[in-house]
Formats: structure tokens, sequence, C-alpha cells
């Protein structure tokens, strides 16, 4: 079986079947974190695997890195398809609402708030804030997003005031 594209000369064939077994839950969760559709979030993520297969400058020391930012900006991407489809159907009146205990739908709202307020910010501190929510500590952020690792803590003060902004902007202050 091949373990992917070949190398380039002087270089050691990069084990790809290794990363993605290794990885490709956890870029899954990350998705899924943000869509909060599991099928989905392992469909985009093989989507991200592939795209990285077939990108050989991406299989280096930090292609865990790479993965990561994939898996951000691919989830970022799905919220903004959905979003966009749902204006669209509102327009049509295509959906139907399905009634339920006040609070799910309460959590629901919320959770849609949030999603729309990080699919409307910029891509750099919604991929901060979405892997600082899944867990990633600050060294890990600073490694998976190429930063400064002084700086994730400034830099992830300042995404969380946008995101602040963003809502209030949106929904009015909570």
């Amino acid at each position: 079986m091949s373990t992917g594209p070949e190398p380039r000369a002087g270089k050691a064939p990069f084990d790809f079947e290794q990363t993605f077994r290794a990885q490709y839950e956890r870029i899954a969760r990350v998705i899924a974190g943000v869509v909060h559709d599991s099928a989905r979030a392992e469909e985009l993520a093989v989507e991200i695997f592939l795209k990285f297969w077939r990108n050989p400058k991406a299989h280096g020391e930090n292609a865990n890195g790479w993965l990561y930012r994939a898996a951000v900006r691919k989830a970022l991407d799905e919220l903004r398809r959905r979003n966009r489809r749902a204006r669209y159907e509102s327009l049509f009146r295509f959906r139907s609402p399905v009634p339920t205990p006040e609070e799910i739908r309460a959590a629901a709202e919320e959770r849609t708030r949030v999603r729309q307020v990080l699919g409307a910010m910029d891509p750099g501190p919604a991929e901060l804030l979405l892997l600082r929510s899944q867990g990633f500590s600050y060294q890990e952020l600073a490694s998976t997003l190429d930063l400064n690792p002084a700086s994730v803590g400034t830099l992830l003060s300042r995404a969380q005031e946008a995101f602040r902004k963003e809502y209030v902007k949106r929904y009015g202050p909570q």
C-alpha cells in the first residue's frame, strides 16, 4: 500500500498512514465540536486528509499543525455554508419549525448564535477560540497556529474580546 506521494530527493518517505491513524479521531472531534454533526465532521476530516495527502509540502515537522489549521478552517467554512443556506431557506420559507421544550430551544438558539458569530469573525481569532475550546494548551495553540508562545495569552484575550463585541453587535448585551 502506498504511504503517500513520492518523497523528494534526499528526504525520508513520509508515513501518511501513521499520521492518519494518529490524528484522524482528534481532527474529526475538532470539527464536530464546531459543526455539532459527527457524521459531517467525519466527512470533512476525510476531505482534509485527502488534501493533506495531495500536498507534499505539508508533510513536514509541523504536519499536525497543518492538519489542525485545515480542520478549523474547514469547520468554519461549513458554518458559513450552513448560515448561507439558512438565510436562503428563510427567504423561501422552506424551514418548518419543530416544537421542542423551552430549555432545548434556548440551548439550540445559543449554539446557533455562537456559530454565527464565529463564522462572521476573522479566521485567525476564530481558529484560536475553537482550538482553545477543544482543550488545546497555550503551547499546543502556539505550535498548531505557528504563533509565538509568549503572545498566545494576549491573542486569546483579543479573540475573546472580538467575539464578545461581535456577539453584542448582533444580539445585544446579555
